[in-house]
């Protein structure tokens, strides 16, 4: 009798130890974020990541990056990405922090429709070496937009969809925001958008995201933002 109860008790903690790991492993290929009324689901795993108290950080591993250089010579997708089915219409917001140690490392938004047509809303130290506001949108092949030069490690990013209409701000504040593009973007298939961490030439990259909101609205005024 003594034996028996002894063997269902080993029973019972291995099946919660198969439990356990199989929800560990379960959690490692889905993110839940508080802000985000989506599942998120990882392309391309990151070196490692954490979230808690609604603070997302992601650290992309050595040579990591995504861009399809117009002079076909360079074509990369490895940086991790973390990722959701985004609704029809919205507006998905946070700040992006990293340390800019290497060239081109970068936090990033992301919308994607497939590895032939995406944006990218990156964050990065550019070739001069400053924080740099950059966009990237890839119809088969990418361009590359500079844009303003960031005095902190820490911005705000704003992307806003509206029909097949892609809009992106950036602001030092979080409150007054300034457009960086405006774009038309076709799509046949659902859009997903999320988070990307990369470090093309270096050895890793840990980005901060955090103040994440997320809201399934269509803006009224590309101007504003709102």
């Amino acid at each position: 009798m003594k034996g028996r109860v002894i063997l269902n008790l080993f029973a019972v903690c291995l099946a919660c130890l198969l439990s356990c790991k199989l929800a560990h492993a379960q959690s490692n290929d889905t993110v839940r974020l508080k802000e985000i009324p989506h599942v998120l689901t990882w392309t391309n795993k990151p070196l490692k990541y954490s979230y808690a108290n609604g603070v997302l950080r992601i650290a992309a591993g050595a040579k990591t990056d995504m861009f399809r250089d117009p002079n076909v010579t360079y074509n990369t997708d490895n940086a991790p990405k973390l990722l959701f089915t985004a609704d029809d219409d919205f507006v998905l917001s946070a700040s992006i922090q990293h340390a800019f140690k290497n060239k081109w490392d970068g936090g990033a938004f992301v919308l994607f429709e497939d590895s032939l047509n995406w944006v990218k809303f990156c964050f990065e130290k550019d070739y001069t070496g400053v924080r740099r506001v950059v966009s990237v949108v890839t119809k088969d092949v990418s361009d590359d937009c500079n844009s303003a030069m960031i005095a902190n490690d820490k911005v705000y990013y704003k992307m806003a969809k509206a029909g097949n209409v892609i809009t992106l701000y950036y602001s030092n504040d979080g409150k007054k925001w300034l457009l960086i593009r405006h774009l038309q973007f076709n799509h046949k298939k659902s859009i997903k958008i999320g988070f990307l961490a990369q470090s093309p030439t270096g050895n890793s990259c840990e980005v901060t995201f955090s103040n994440i909101r997320y809201a399934a609205k269509r803006i009224k005024d590309p101007y504003t933002g709102e």
